[in-house]
């Protein structure tokens, strides 16, 4: 194996892993939750009590041990994807970091956020969930009217196993048209992945056949931003089709000359 980052025991494991079975040229091959206890045994490390958080953390809080980065193709890296119930699937996959932009100018929305719900929602996802739900900034950034049907959607697709949703809305536009919105939300050191999109639309298959699919991710950002994303998969790979960014404010904070130049934007 080569060198190892010597970073903490969940980058341990999941190098131990990786590299029992890559070879070069190897882009895609498998792996179980279960192979965790028998890296963990051989490297005399002691498992945290939730397994699933060791493949949770490293696709979604931190970034792959250089050690494994190092291994992907040019213009590629790998992610880990999932293969059905409790089992997984390292894949080397186009770049696509889903990062909040740093140029684009925040849209005043007035809070409408219950402040019992803003004091005491428990953590940061919960909180953005709330925070984009009393808003109807998924309305807003869309321009169709939904209905938030479910938190934490935990159903079974074949070939990915168990997945879970953050949130799914339903919708419907001034045609007729409805659609199915699966939301991810993003606080703290969590990070967008391409896999949580694909999913989600794998799940909005499976649950609305005959619904327009519109996957949206939302982000914290600093100052009370809200940064939602509408994304798509293209030839299999997450493209996103827009981003604006929202902020929070009291009704008069937003000015008159504000509302103006609102009025002049598409």
């Amino acid at each position: 194996m080569p060198k190892t980052t010597g970073g903490n025991r969940y980058e341990r494991l999941v190098e131990k892993i990786f590299f029992d079975r890559w070879q070069v040229g190897l882009k895609d091959f498998g792996f179980e939750r279960e192979d965790l206890e028998s890296a963990a045994a051989e490297l005399s490390i002691r498992l945290p009590k939730n397994l699933g958080d060791v493949i949770y953390s490293t696709r979604y809080r931190t970034d792959l041990p250089e050690s494994i980065r190092k291994t992907a193709d040019a213009g590629l890296h790998w992610v880990i994807a999932p293969a059905g119930r409790a089992k997984y699937r390292f894949v080397q996959t186009v770049v696509n970091r889903i990062i909040p932009r740093t140029d684009l100018v925040a849209i005043k929305v007035p809070d409408a956020t219950p402040e019992i719900i803003a004091r005491y929602a428990l953590g940061d996802e919960q909180a953005l969930l709330a925070k984009v739900r009393y808003n109807r900034l998924i309305d807003i950034f869309l321009g169709i009217t939904t209905y938030s049907l479910q938190n934490h959607l935990r159903t079974t697709v074949k070939g990915m196993g168990q997945l879970e949703v953050d949130e799914i809305y339903v919708g419907i536009n001034r045609n007729g048209a409805q659609f199915a919105v699966p939301v991810q939300a993003k606080g703290g050191r969590d990070k967008h992945g391409p896999t949580q999109t694909q999913q989600d639309v794998a799940a909005c298959k499976r649950h609305f056949p005959d619904l327009v699919c519109r996957p949206v991710s939302a982000q914290f950002m600093p100052n009370n931003v809200i940064a939602l994303f509408e994304l798509a998969l293209v030839d299999g790979e997450v493209r996103v089709v827009e981003e604006r960014h929202y902020r929070l404010v009291d009704a008069d904070k937003i000015s008159g000359e504000e509302l103006r130049s609102y009025q002049t934007r598409t």
